[in-house]
C-alpha cells in the first residue's frame, strides 16, 4: 500500500503510522518545544507522510491549546496525515457533554480524537477511585458523544499489558465499550514499559482472536525493547502503530518512529509511506533533533551517522568485493550512507575503501597504501583518532599519493604569550613567523586564547595572497584529555587531543592535533584545517 491520499481513505487507512512526537515525545527530559517549535514538527512529519500527528493535549496544556487554535487558523496545512487531538475521558460522575476536557477536544477542530482510558482494574479502582461499571461508561459516553460531533476516536487503552495479566476480563471490557460505541482502533499500550516481544505477540494474537476489533499498539522503551515490542506487534496482528521521532519520550523513551518504519518496509515488505518517502528518513530523524535541540544519535538504526558505518579490516575486505556482504540493507535506501572508518584496525581495504569514499583513488598503489596504514596504526597508538578527523585522514592519503596534502605554507615558528593585566582582563598575543611561496612572513595578533590569537596572525599573513580564507571559519573546538596508562600523561602532564570542526559555508570538515603541549596539539589541527582548505580551492588532480 503506497498512500498518497488524506489518511481515513480506504486505502489509506489500511495501516495507520501514527506519531505522537508532539505529546508523548515531548516530554522526553531535555525537551521544551514552543508553539512554532510544534508547526514545525508536525510540518517535518507530514512531509514524511505518516498518517497521523498528535499534536497535544488542548485544554490541559497552554501551549498545545494554542497549536491547535494555530493550526486551525491555517497555519499548519498537512498533506498527508490527520491531526490528532489528545486527551481523557470524561469524569466519573459528570455528565460528558459537561466535562471541560471533553469540551476542548472538540474546541480544537481536529478531525481524529485519541481518547486516553484506564484499563487496569488496580488503576481504576485506586487511581480514579472509581469502579469497572462507571469506568467503561466513561470510556463509551465519551466516545459516542465525539462521533455524535463528526469526529473519528481512537482509544489508548493505558496499561493494557498490566491490566491483561491481572484482570483479562476487565481489560477486555475496556475495550468493548469503546469499539461499541464508535471508536475505530483499540491501541493497547504498554505504558511502563516492561514488556518483552513474545509477551507482546502472545497478548497482542489473544486479544485479536477473542475481540476481532482492530488493534494498535504503543510501546515505552524501559527494556530496550520498544522497536522490537512494536513490530512484533504489528506481526501479530496490529494495523495501527503509535511511535516518536527518535524515540523520545517519557523517562527511556517511546518506539523510534524511524526504526519501527524502516524494519515495516525493508524487512516485513509493508510500504507504509509515501512513494519516495523512505529515502527521507535520516534527513527527517536529523532535522528533528534539531528541532528538538538534541544532537543526533550517532548509533540510531537506519538513519544513525554510524549506522552503516565500518571500522574491523576484516569488514572492509568483504565489503570491497560486495557491500552486502556487511550491511543488511543498502543505506540509499533510508536516505544514509556507508562510511569506511580508518583507525588502528584498518588493513589495506579498509583504506582503499576510505580513499574512494573521499574521492582518491588508491587502486593499484599499494606503496601509498601500505605508507598510510602504517602511518595511521603508528599515530593512533600515540592518541590519534582519524575515524573522528577525515579532512586529517584525506591530506595524510594525499601525501601519500603525492598530490599534496600539505598546508600553503612551512612554519618556521611561532610563539604564545598569555597575559593577565592588572585590571583582570586576559589576552593571549601570538607571533608567526612562516615561509609561503618563497616569501617569509611575519605577523603578531591578538585573540582570547592561544589558539584564536595563532589563527588571526597566520590569516593575517595569508590572507593578502590568500583571499579565500576569509570564508573560511573555526566552527567547533574540542579538547580531550588522554591518559594513556603507566607513569606517563597524569594530570597537566597528559597527552592532549585537539579536533577542530571549519567552514567555508559550502560544507565542514574536522582535523586533528595530538601533542603533550595542547598549544602544539591545537597548532597541528590548525594547520591541517588551513591545508584542507586550500585543497578545496584546488582542481581534482586529471
Amino acid at each position: 500500500m503506497s498512500r498518497t491520499e488524506p489518511a481515513g481513505t480506504p486505502l489509506g487507512d489500511a495501516f495507520h503510522v501514527y506519531d505522537t512526537t508532539l505529546r508523548d515525545g515531548a516530554q522526553s527530559e531535555g525537551i521544551s518545544y514552543s508553539v512554532a517549535d510544534k508547526l514545525a514538527v508536525a510540518r517535518q512529519l507530514d512531509a514524511l507522510g505518516v498518517g497521523f500527528i498528535e499534536g497535544g493535549w488542548p485544554g490541559a496544556l497552554p501551549k498545545d491549546t494554542e497549536f491547535f487554535a494555530r493550526a486551525a487558523a491555517g497555519e499548519l496545512e498537512l498533506r498527508h496525515a490527520a491531526l490528532v487531538a489528545f486527551g481523557s475521558t470524561r469524569k466519573a460522575g459528570v455528565a460528558v457533554q459537561d466535562d471541560a476536557q471533553v469540551r476542548a477536544l472538540l474546541d480544537s477542530a481536529a478531525p481524529v480524537v485519541t481518547l486516553v482510558a484506564k484499563s487496569d482494574r488496580r488503576h481504576i479502582e485506586r487511581a480514579l477511585r472509581t469502579d469497572v461499571d462507571e469506568n467503561c461508561a466513561m470510556v463509551a459516553d465519551t466516545v459516542a458523544f465525539l462521533r455524535a460531533e463528526g469526529r473519528r476516536v481512537f482509544l489508548d487503552a493505558e496499561h493494557f499489558f498490566d491490566g491483561y495479566r491481572f484482570d483479562p476480563d476487565t481489560a477486555l471490557r475496556v475495550l468493548d465499550a469503546a469499539v461499541t460505541a464508535g471508536a475505530d482502533v483499540a491501541v493497547l499500550c504498554d505504558t511502563n514499559g516492561g514488556m518483552l516481544p513474545l509477551g507482546i505477540a502472545e497478548v497482542v494474537g489473544d486479544v485479536a482472536a477473542r475481540t476481532g476489533f482492530r488493534l494498535g499498539i504503543h510501546c515505552q522503551d524501559d527494556t530496550s525493547s520498544a522497536v522490537a515490542n512494536s513490530v512484533t506487534a504489528v506481526q501479530a496482528g496490529a494495523t495501527h502503530v503509535q511511535c516518536t521521532a527518535n524515540g523520545y519520550g517519557e523517562r527511556t523513551g517511546n518506539a523510534d518512529l524511524f526504526a519501527v518504519v524502516g524494519n515495516l518496509v525493508t524487512k516485513l515488505g509493508k510500504p507504509v509511506l509515501p512513494d519516495g518517502a523512505l529515502g527521507e528518513l535520516t534527513r527527517t530523524s536529523h532535522a528533528l533533533a534539531e528541532l528538538a535541540n538534541l544532537a543526533p544519535n550517532t548509533h540510531q538504526a537506519y538513519v544513525g551517522t554510524s549506522a552503516f558505518a565500518h571500522k574491523a579490516g576484516l569488514h572492509a575486505s568483504a565489503i570491497k568485493v560486495d557491500p552486502e556482504l556487511y550491511n543488511h540493507m543498502n543505506p540509499v535506501d533510508v536516505g544514509n550512507g556507508q562510511r569506511v572508518l580508518v583507525t588502528e584496525m584498518a588493513g589495506r581495504a579498509s583504506v582503499e575503501l576510505k580513499g574512494t569514499e573521499l574521492g582518491l583513488d588508491l587502486a593499484g598503489r599499494p606503496d601509498a597504501v601500505s605508507s598510510v596504514v602504517a602511518t595511521v596504526k603508528e599515530r593512533e597508538a600515540h592518541g590519534w583518532s582519524f575515524e573522528a578527523a577525515d579532512a586529517s585522514l584525506e591530506l595524510l592519503m594525499r601525501g601519500a599519493l603525492g598530490e599534496g596534502g600539505q598546508a600553503p605554507f612551512a612554519v618556521e615558528s611561532y610563539r604564545v604569550i598569555v597575559e593577565h593585566r592588572p585590571d583582570g582582563g586576559l589576552v593571549a598575543e601570538a607571533t608567526v613567523r612562516i615561509l609561503h611561496e618563497g616569501e617569509r612572513l611575519i605577523a603578531t595578533a591578538e585573540g582570547n586564547g592561544p589558539v584564536n590569537a595563532l589563527d588571526a596572525a597566520l590569516r593575517k599573513a595569508l590572507t593578502p595572497s590568500c583571499p579565500w580564507l576569509e570564508h573560511v571559519e573555526l566552527a567547533d573546538y574540542k579538547v580531550r584529555i588522554l591518559n594513556r596508562g603507566g607513569d606517563e600523561g597524569h594530570g597537566t602532564d597528559a597527552v592532549t587531543r585537539v579536533l577542530l570542526q571549519a567552514t567555508d559555508g559550502a560544507g565542514s570538515w574536522t582535523t586533528i592535533g595530538v601533542h603533550g603541549n595542547i598549544v602544539e596539539a591545537s597548532w597541528l589541527a590548525l594547520v591541517d584545517m588551513l591545508a584542507y582548505a586550500a585543497t578545496r580551492r584546488q582542481p581534482a588532480p586529471a
